[in-house]
């Protein structure tokens, strides 16, 4: 097997040029879980070389519904080597770099965001995300973000739009509350979101488990993988593409 015939119907559409140009861009992903992990693996399978992953978090149950890494035969184990172990076995070329840490206001400067070119946010908590978006705007990175994808069915409904643009997202209303009392955003950031808003209607679901396999939450609200994983795919598309455009290979991406 040679690397070549891997990529050779993704390269009868975007062209050898794209396809050096994706091989060579380093991409951060923050966040492997519902929207996360199936940006990792849509990332990889479009002929992303360089790839790092990070999150603390363990494989529970509850993830079972909608995460990519999780399946009976990997509960406790941690969602970042579970991916890359996965990843690799797609394409063994390619070079994926496992940190199962917490992004945070103090851990920040660890991971050296002006290396990379793409910085991919897939995380839920505000703080961190906020901190996120703030210091990766002030990189040389390109930055795409995911919103909120939980109390969602309808993958039709899913859109992309400017930060100050989104409309109908919780999650995206409360991040912009923050940004205006603190920091500002240094460039434009291009996010996925969906203006659909469900309430749960079943029992309550257990939470997520933290990093040590505790649970952290009081309460969860519903999603679905038909929803995250399109969430995920899609900010996937808008690194893929925007190499494309910069590349000058001949398609442009509808979006940018």
């Amino acid at each position: 097997m040679e690397y070549n015939e891997l990529f050779a119907r993704t390269e009868l559409l975007i062209g050898r040029e794209a396809m050096q140009s994706l091989a060579t861009k380093k991409v951060i992903l923050f966040g492997v879980g519902g929207v996360g992990s199936w940006c990792a693996e849509g990332l990889i399978r479009s002929g992303i070389m360089h790839l790092t992953i990070v999150d603390s978090d363990k494989v529970a149950v509850a993830n079972s519904n909608r995460q990519l890494p999780a399946t009976t035969q990997t509960i406790g184990q941690l969602k970042v080597e579970v991916l890359k172990k996965r990843l690799q076995e797609i394409n063994p070329f390619a070079t994926i770099n496992a940190i199962p840490e917490i992004y945070s206001a103090g851990s920040s400067s660890s991971f050296q965001l002006e290396q990379y070119d793409y910085v991919i946010d897939a995380i839920d908590s505000l703080a961190h995300k906020t901190h996120l978006l703030t210091a990766a705007s002030e990189s040389g990175a390109t930055v795409f973000s995911s919103m909120g994808a939980a109390l969602k069915i309808d993958p039709q409904q899913i859109r992309v739009a400017e930060f100050w643009k989104v409309r109908g997202c919780k999650l995206a209303s409360a991040l912009r509350d923050r940004l205006r009392k603190g920091a500002k955003l240094q460039k434009p950031i291009l996010c996925v979101y969906s203006e659909e808003r469900l309430s749960n209607i079943g029992t309550e679901a257990l939470p997520d488990a933290d990093e040590k396999g505790s649970f952290r939450k009081a309460q969860t609200n519903g999603t679905m993988v038909q929803v995250t994983a399109v969430f995920g795919f899609t900010l996937s598309g808008l690194v893929i593409q925007d190499i494309m455009k910069n590349g000058n290979s001949g398609n442009q991406s509808p979006f940018l």
